[in-house]
């Protein structure tokens, strides 16, 4: 199934550029968020879209297709916030229509929504979604949520965290040499995904002895203290060292390969384990926080070493799988039931996958891929159609 739609933005104010990709609509919607970053490239963004529609398949949405948008610009530029305005302005006539974008790497859904509100649009919704009573009492969910608590992070910051921490306790579960009931694990990223994810994996009992974020990287073979850690973060989600006592070793942020570890998560950018990187992952499970970390090329070196994989349209679904159940008034709307959601949806795909690798032998990111292709390509929802 080729993109439905790719459109190019350049900024009027600034060099920066970008690009909205819809993959593919069903019953007239789209879903992502809008990545910021220097290196975003229109190929990534295409990537991603279809990664976000393999993502609507597998948490089992009905409503929905993916999309992604990607602005090449430095978000930590004190004009970025004006940069993704005009971004937004530009593609308003798709988000007009019920395009439903939200956060990714770079980017805030706080900022996002309060662009919505200056620029008078509402939350995104179809024509059809409009006349939804479950998806109105949905949506004044979704942003009663945006306020509260779950462990000590907001709402939106840990839903996908916890998802892929659910993803790799399930998932080493089939880990068949593995030497520990609870196994260690090293976190590439340090963001609202890397930072939930770490904290869910110490509570559930295994020991996180490295953290790499976008400055350096942090390790000790007994374990981090994460929760010191999560509270020397900067703003930029950068942890700063000096804020705490500790024993740890300290070193470039490139060394996260370097290390030993029974779980290894890549929570940041996209392709971090390809054919340069991939003979260092001295990992038995490798489990994909962040999009698209791992190119082809990788891939052929982890089957070729028989490293395991939880695809990242597997594990870090926790944020579209909340806007879903909750948007769509598919689940109650307390802490408790989006959590146990969550954890839910997450070990029922990693048990398939594994399960289905273990028969056949399949590399598990083939068998993903298979049994959750895109296959929907609706036209956008002008007349109430899908009510």
């Amino acid at each position: 199934m080729k993109p439905y739609l790719i459109m190019e933005w350049n900024d009027t104010k600034t060099e920066a550029k970008g690009w909205l990709c819809i993959h593919n609509l069903v019953k007239g919607a789209a879903g992502g968020g809008i990545r910021m970053h220097p290196s975003v490239t229109r190929q990534e963004v295409e990537r991603l879209a279809l990664g976000m529609a393999y993502k609507y398949n597998a948490i089992e949405s009905e409503t929905t297709g993916g999309c992604k948008g990607g602005i090449v610009y430095d978000s930590r530029m004190p004009d970025a916030y004006d940069v993704l305005k005009r971004y937004i302005i530009a593609m308003r006539p798709y988000v007009d229509l019920g395009l439903g974008i939200g956060s990714d790497l770079g980017t805030s859904y706080d900022d996002i929504l309060k662009i919505f509100e200056e620029l008078g649009m509402g939350y995104p919704q179809t024509y059809s979604q409009t006349a939804m009573d479950d998806f109105r009492k949905g949506q004044q969910a979704v942003m009663d949520f945006q306020d509260q608590r779950i462990d000590g992070f907001l709402v939106n910051d840990m839903v996908t965290g916890y998802g892929v921490a659910f993803a790799a306790d399930e998932a080493w579960s089939f880990v068949e040499n593995k030497k520990a009931e609870k196994g260690s694990a090293i976190i590439q990223g340090f963001g609202c995904v890397g930072a939930s994810c770490a904290a869910k994996l110490t509570d559930m009992g295994y020991t996180v002895t490295g953290i790499a974020d976008a400055k350096q990287f942090v390790y000790c073979e007994k374990g981090l203290d994460i929760h010191k850690l999560i509270s020397s973060k900067d703003k930029y989600g950068v942890m700063d060292l000096s804020r705490i006592q500790h024993d740890y070793e300290v070193t470039e942020n490139s060394k996260w390969l370097d290390y030993p570890c029974d779980i290894l998560i890549p929570a940041a950018l996209e392709d971090v384990i390809n054919a340069s990187t991939a003979h260092q992952v001295r990992a038995s499970l490798v489990v994909e926080g962040a999009n698209i970390p791992t190119s082809a090329e990788g891939d052929k070196i982890l089957i070729e070493k028989k490293i395991d994989v939880v695809p990242d349209f597997i594990a870090n679904m926790g944020a579209i799988r909340f806007f879903d159940r909750v948007g769509f008034s598919l689940i109650d709307f307390t802490k408790e039931a989006v959590v146990a959601d969550i954890d839910g949806i997450a070990r029922k795909n990693v048990r398939k996958i594994f399960e289905e690798s273990r028969r056949t032998g399949e590399y598990q990111r083939t068998i993903a891929k298979r049994l959750f292709a895109p296959s929907v390509q609706d036209e956008p929802d002008f007349k109430g159609e899908y009510v």
